[in-house]
């Protein structure tokens, strides 16, 4: 008998938490991952290098190794570095680089590695959640994972624990012991919050119709925002953009009405401006969905559904539980479409394009 359509992505986005817990306390047995970190050591920047989900990953990790090391850290799409190299590594020097691949296998991820390793002499970390792939074979080291490769094409679990891994090796850079215990008490906290929150958000898609979904956050919510935007669009075939919040007034506020969700990552950073566009947006009508750590009487009334963590801990350990509530839109929209999200049309597991076309143009 077939599984039912969605259940290896339900199962894999409700088993987070857990999974968490097991990867950290492994990262945690290796100690402070000093192997890895040694071929990086006369790092002056940092590049960190992705394609879709991967990307988003890339963002927000690089925001957070920033504030955690302190280092100039950059994110940008593979594909950016084959086509333009000379653009993105213009002015470089002392550079360090991250590519990021759930499957180890991804063309585009394979040869930017290729490039910074063979061509441009640039030390590169793999962080992949499939051990023994070529991304692996490239790379000058690898961060370690238990494997976290999802049964559904799309990427949730992987996404949340590549995330926290580079967290914890950028705190391990750092010798930042007490963000270290911040994370390894986030297993516990999200997934209180995450039993909550699958019923509330099942009932929420269920009572309403939307047309489009827009996705805002700022700073190292950002990245975040993006990858909700694309959850919902690959899980349920529905058209989603992502904007940096407070850029959403500049013409894309257009598109408000109450047939568009639109879904805001709220900083505790940011929270007074942030707050102001989610009651701008709410006086044109628009429907929204508010994720924050703690709610003011302002953000409650302006959200038709609230997600408040209320966690104990500091902002950049609380990223991952935000994408929790965008998975789930994806995942109830698909259903209630009557599509399957562990097989969205069009896409595959593993991007992997022939030689010609992974190769970049030619110069």
């Amino acid at each position: 008998m077939p599984d039912a359509f969605g259940a290896h992505s339900l199962a894999e986005i409700l088993s987070q938490p857990s999974f968490w817990k097991k990867s950290l306390q492994d990262l945690e047995r290796r100690g402070d991952l000093a192997d890895i970190r040694r071929p990086f050591q006369s790092a002056q920047e940092w590049l960190f290098v992705g394609c879709g989900s991967s990307y988003y990953i890339a963002l927000t990790a690089a925001a957070s190794w920033s504030a955690i090391t302190g280092m100039r850290v950059r994110a940008i799409p593979a594909s950016e570095l084959l086509l333009f190299p000379e653009l993105v590594l213009a002015g470089s020097g002392g550079v360090a680089a991250v590519v990021i691949s759930r499957s180890g296998r991804t063309s585009e991820a394979l040869r930017a590695a290729e490039l910074l390793e063979r061509e441009k002499n640039i030390r590169t970390l793999s962080v992949t959640g499939t051990v023994g792939q070529p991304l692996e074979k490239i790379a000058s080291a690898t961060l370690p994972f238990l494997p976290c490769d999802e049964r559904s094409t799309v990427m949730t679990r992987s996404f949340t624990t590549m995330l926290l891994g580079l967290q914890y090796l950028a705190a391990c850079q750092a010798g930042d012991q007490t963000f270290l215990k911040s994370l390894g008490r986030l297993p516990a906290m999200a997934d209180r919050t995450l039993t909550g929150l699958q019923p509330r958000v099942q009932e929420f898609v269920a009572s309403r119709r939307f047309a489009d979904y827009v996705c805002l956050g700022q700073g190292p919510f950002y990245g975040l925002a993006c990858e909700t935007a694309l959850k919902i669009t690959e899980m349920s075939v529905s058209y989603s953009q992502s904007f940096h919040t407070l850029e959403f007034r500049h013409g894309p506020k257009s598109i408000v009405g109450p047939e568009t969700l639109i879904i805001f990552l709220l900083s505790e950073q940011g929270y007074e401006a942030e707050c102001g566009v989610l009651q701008e947006v709410k006086g044109l009508g628009g429907t929204t969905l508010t994720i924050t750590n703690r709610a003011d009487e302002r953000a409650r009334r302006a959200s038709d559904l609230l997600v408040e963590l209320k966690f104990d801990l500091p902002e950049l350990a609380c990223l991952a539980p935000y994408v929790f509530a965008g998975q789930l839109v994806g995942l109830y929209t698909g259903l209630k479409k009557k599509l399957d999200p562990d097989n969205p049309r069009h896409l595959t597991r593993v991007v992997e394009l022939d030689e010609e076309q992974s190769e970049p143009a030619q110069r």
